[in-house]
């Protein structure tokens, strides 16, 4: 194909935008003033100026980018929002590609690769795939989930609507390049006069604090990735551990509103005795503020008690986990959702018709289970007392012995922890965990979990924890669901015949072996590595191959033990049908359905 056919074929793709491109500019003037207004204001009245050398891009206009591009001249009539590509990521096992503004919930959308030839990296070929899926991300944001660039086709993956034209991103940014997710900023979060900066590449050993004058913390109002001199304001780290790096505010902002950091981006250097200007991580995270989002109202006061947790396509189990466990007290719900494609938006707005009062919040971002958790502390403080790390197989259970122990009431989960509210010292309370197997089942059990398996290990493994979020130490470092607790503070363990977890860890075959697929923790193995073959991470003699043994339904069965069922079946089975709660919303959306 010759040049002037090449030219002729870049017209026609990219001609769509022109009107729109007029448009933007229209407001240029307008849009050109209050950033220098913002220049002005941030940059003469701190002193924490950055190294880098300050350069004002108009990309930092996409922030209002989407107010300003009405609904009525993209899409006609309202029918739906521009396509504006903010970052790009790329993943192991697929390229995310963020947007400033919403696409509709279930909207078909197609990547556009390009093709690169020679060293050059000219675009020339076009290749166009349905994308994987799409979803809500934080607020006002979306993710679009893009296969991986086939070999010799650029990362840069633009977006388009079936039968639409090509939309290329930030029309005004100065970089299209994807971030790699080995090495790069991906997550910021307002604290106070702090931002919390999550970040995969620092190379930090697990379980352990470090220094914090080894960091820097750099803004910015550009869309720029990498280009050192898009990054303004320059701050000091006050803490750090394992993904997390904690930084000060620029002085100007601490000094005037700190809810003007939301939506600026930000990213980390790590300082090298050798360098006045460190090189800075790219980053891909804007500030977010989890006080102007919450679900409770000024002057409501906090809940009592709370859970976080972190799933992959287990929405089939999550309504048993909420329901019950909302019975004991839990009064609010963070679900991290983590690249789920069962349904579970689905489940959720079930439960909340039920008025269990959960948020799935999307986290796409894969093995950073620990920065998932350090994220949702920060969010829960500002609603919750109390905040629970557990998965959707562990169940809270007060346990009968000899009939003697009265059976436990409603809210009772709340009440024990409401106990240490007001302690001094007191910032945790563990409990033990009890590790249930197959129990000779082949099939996922009907009823629920709590009442299928009834076969466990004799000997408790581990404990999971509620803590009191705004006790946690700084560096917010967490392991396994525990958190470092900040100095002063201490844990307390629940003696085991008050209460225990019956942990529903080795399930029917079909479903234990999901395992293998994925593990989100970043700091546990997974299966498939064959390495660490000792941690209690992994199933005892079951290897890095997910291959059935034999007698797998009667493994992991040491000790009958009835007692939760027996309280789930006596306590929230319907009288007439005998069905649980799970059960008949189950049956309920099905006959809706019909």
């Amino acid at each position: 194909m010759d040049a002037d056919q090449r030219r002729k074929r870049k017209r026609a793709n990219h001609g769509g935008t022109t009107s729109a491109l007029k448009l933007i500019l229209s407001f240029r003037s307008l849009t050109l003033g209050i950033i220098l207004f913002l220049f002005t204001l941030f940059y003469f009245s701190g002193s924490d100026r950055s190294p880098f050398r300050p350069v004002l891009r108009v990309s930092g206009f996409t922030r209002v980018l989407p107010v300003l591009l009405t609904q009525d001249y993209f899409g006609g009539g309202g029918k739906s929002l521009p396509l504006v590509i903010e970052s790009r990521v790329l993943l192991p096992d697929h390229l995310l590609l963020v947007l400033s503004n919403r696409v509709r919930r279930g909207e078909s959308l197609e990547c556009v690769y390009y093709h690169q030839l020679g060293d050059a990296d000219l675009l020339d070929e076009m290749l166009v795939k349905l994308a994987i899926s799409a979803d809500d991300y934080q607020e006002s944001k979306s993710i679009v989930r893009c296969e991986l660039p086939p070999v010799n086709y650029s990362a840069a993956v633009d977006l388009r609507r079936p039968g639409g034209e090509v939309v290329e991103g930030n029309w005004m940014a100065s970089s299209r390049r994807a971030a790699n997710w080995g090495k790069v900023v991906y997550e910021a979060i307002l604290d106070w006069n702090t931002v919390v900066v999550l970040a995969k590449g620092l190379n930090l050993k697990p379980r352990r604090e470090v220094d914090p004058a080894e960091f820097r913390c750099h803004f910015s109002l550009s869309n720029n990735l990498s280009r050192e001199e898009s990054f303004v304001f320059t701050t000091e780290a006050t803490a750090a551990a394992q993904e997390v790096v904690r930084c000060l505010l620029p002085r100007s902002i601490r000094k005037n509103n700190t809810a003007l950091a939301e939506g600026i981006r930000v990213t980390v250097s790590r300082v090298e005795d050798s360098s006045a200007s460190p090189a800075a991580l790219p980053s891909v995270a804007k500030v977010y503020n989890p006080k102007s989002h919450g679900m409770r109202g000024e002057g409501e006061g906090k809940y009592e008690l709370c859970a976080c947790t972190m799933l992959w396509n287990q929405a089939s189990v999550l309504k048993e986990w909420v329901m019950y466990h909302s019975w004991l007290g839990v009064e609010r719900w963070f679900i991290y959702d983590n690249n789920s494609d069962d349904g579970l938006q689905d489940v959720a707005d079930e439960l909340n018709s039920r008025n269990h009062n959960v948020s799935r919040h999307v986290w796409p971002w894969i093995k950073a289970q620990e920065a998932g958790f350090s994220h949702c502390a920060l969010r829960a403080k500002y609603e919750c007392k109390w905040v629970g790390f557990f998965d959707v197989d562990e169940f809270f259970y007060f346990p009968r012995h000899g009939g003697q122990t009265p059976l436990p009431g409603q809210n009772s989960l709340r009440a024990m922890v409401s106990n240490y509210t007001d302690s001094p010292t007191i910032a945790e309370v563990r409990t033990m965990c009890h590790s249930f197997g197959p129990s000779g089942l082949t099939e996922p059990p009907k009823q629920g979990v709590t009442v299928g398996y009834t076969c466990r290990l004799q000997a408790p493994e581990r404990h999971k924890s509620f803590v009191r979020p705004d006790l946690l130490d700084m560096t917010l470092l967490n392991i396994v669901h525990h958190f470092k607790l900040r100095e002063g503070y201490k844990s307390t363990n629940v003696a085991e015949g008050t209460a225990v977890i019956n942990h529903y860890k080795y399930q029917v075959w079909d479903t234990f072996k999901a395992k293998f697929l994925r593990r989100v923790s970043t700091y546990v193995t997974n299966w498939q590595d064959d390495h660490n073959k000792g941690s209690k991470d992994r199933a005892p003699g079951l290897g890095t191959e997910a291959v059935e043994p034999p007698d797998w339904r009667l493994r992991f069965c040491e000790v009958w033990d009835t007692g939760l069922k027996d309280f789930v079946l006596g306590s929230f089975a319907d009288v007439g049908t005998g069905l649980l709660p799970w059960e008949r919303s189950s049956s309920s959306s099905a006959r809706r359905r019909r």
